[in-house]
């Protein structure tokens, strides 16, 4: 045996601001699915000052994610509508439309929560039904496509 496996606490790990943040969507966490060795399932842990959500509306197409709220409140959108979530609260968004979803942090305090995913390691593609768009990510690629158009197989090729 090499050592003991890695352990991250829910509760008070460390998390740092993302940098793709800007005004409404500033957030911290970290990633630790590697760090503990897991290689199957990710997980990230995030923590939304007051009056801040997280990523965009979005939903995946090949990976289902997890909610747990870890400390405070939480508002998630969903297609069902919005629904306030608190410590100890879980909910699942499976791939495809219905799993849409974006989180907010409408309280007065600070809201932890861990996400934990399907692995995708060749990739993934997130829809964006507010913006019409799609971010699409793979092996040394990432970029963020406008779905406005719908081209045939050959369009674009010589």
């Amino acid at each position: 045996m090499t050592g003991a496996p890695a352990i991250f606490n829910l509760l008070d790990g460390a998390v740092t601001a993302e940098e793709s943040e800007r005004d409404g969507h500033r957030f911290s966490r970290t990633m630790i699915g590697a760090s503990v060795g897991a290689t199957l399932t990710g997980l990230s842990v995030y923590e939304l000052p007051p009056g801040q959500a997280g990523w965009a509306y979005h939903y995946e197409l090949q990976r289902e994610e997890w909610l747990i709220v870890v400390a405070g409140e939480v508002v998630v959108r969903t297609p069902a509508g919005d629904r306030a979530l608190g410590s100890g609260d879980v909910v699942c968004f499976p791939p495809g439309a219905e799993g849409a979803h974006q989180v907010r942090n409408e309280s007065d305090g600070p809201a932890r929560f861990a996400m934990p995913s399907s692995f995708a390691p060749e990739g993934y593609v997130a829809i964006r039904p507010d913006s019409n768009t799609a971010l699409i990510v793979g092996p040394g690629f990432r970029r963020i496509v406008p779905l406005d158009e719908d081209l045939g197989y050959w369009d674009r090729e010589p």
